[in-house]
């Protein structure tokens, strides 16, 4: 018999509430907690790596000393180069000192984040490739977080001290145009060579154990950035200086801040375009690493 209210119409009890799960106080997480989920595992690895390399203090110690003088053996020879001449490029040795801490700091710290992409083609040898794609990350991402080298940071000492001394013994007028000019620079000459490394990283899917040819073009670009490019032929200039812009990281950013007078293929103004050197730079990386991924098909193990 079904029951009913007093207007004759059937009622049926309630039926109780269930709990919808427990509530996360203050909604949704915010982009920024998912973000910091999301870069945890690249920090954790890259934390055990370090730990690892401190364990050994003697080592480590011999490998930042190794480091340091390595960066100041390059550094000596463009001081013994420029003893020998009045100048070159028509730049002289404290104007080129400014050129190469700027070059040299932004590679070291380019090398520091992305220079384990040179370990690729000994991972696409051993067929160890593949179990990258096996976890739930960027390839990319992986590579580049696979491995730190704390002594890394030794040779951007280096660079940092050339760069200091170089904007001490030149006459930079201190203004809101230099310093935005230098910190620009900075940041662009970071994002061009970490480019450049991934650019050679994507080349190694086609080239069998081509590091070394690869390699020509990174640190053969490194030498490149440290030099005046007025002295360049004009086949260099189109290589260093367009296709992969390296005067852009040293050069061209010190003809701006020193108010000195530019070659013919590189014009001064060119200092400010940086940024827009460093995002062409990462349109070819991009470009040849996503061809380089489509074109592999495993190790074959």
């Amino acid at each position: 018999m079904v029951e009913t209210d007093q207007a004759g119409v059937p009622w049926t009890a309630p039926r109780p509430r269930v709990p919808a799960g427990p509530q996360v106080p203050g909604g949704p997480p915010s982009r920024a907690t998912r973000l910091r989920a999301g870069l945890r595992p690249y920090r954790v690895v890259l934390a055990s790596r370090a730990r690892s390399q401190t364990a050994y203090r003697v080592n480590f110690a011999l490998d930042l000393v190794s480091s340091v003088l390595t960066a100041f053996a390059e550094l000596a020879e463009i001081w013994v180069l420029y003893r020998a001449v009045t100048g070159i490029g028509g730049l002289q040795f404290h104007q080129i000192l400014l050129v190469f801490g700027l070059a040299d700091l932004t590679f070291s710290l380019a090398d520091l984040m992305f220079g384990h992409c040179d370990n690729l083609p000994t991972y696409l040898r051993a067929g160890t490739l593949d179990v990258f794609y096996l976890r739930p990350q960027p390839l990319l991402a992986q590579l580049v977080t696979s491995d730190i080298t704390l002594r890394r940071l030794a040779r951007a000492s280096v660079g940092l001290a050339a760069l200091i001394a170089g904007l001490a013994v030149n006459d930079i007028a201190v203004s809101a145009a230099s310093v935005g000019l230098l910190a620009v620079a900075l940041v662009s000459g970071v994002a061009t060579f970490a480019a450049l490394f991934v650019t050679a990283a994507g080349l190694q899917f086609f080239i069998v154990d081509g590091r070394e040819m690869t390699n020509a073009f990174v640190y053969g670009g490194r030498y490149a950035a440290t030099q005046p490019a007025s002295v360049w032929p004009h086949s260099l200039v189109v290589v260093f200086g367009y296709v992969f812009p390296m005067a852009f990281t040293g050069f061209l950013p010190t003809l701006v801040l020193l108010d000195l007078p530019s070659p013919t293929w590189l014009p001064g103004w060119l200092g400010w375009c940086a940024p827009l050197a460093a995002l062409w730079s990462w349109a070819l990386a991009l470009l040849c690493w996503r061809w380089g991924v489509r074109h592999y098909r495993g190790g074959g193990g």
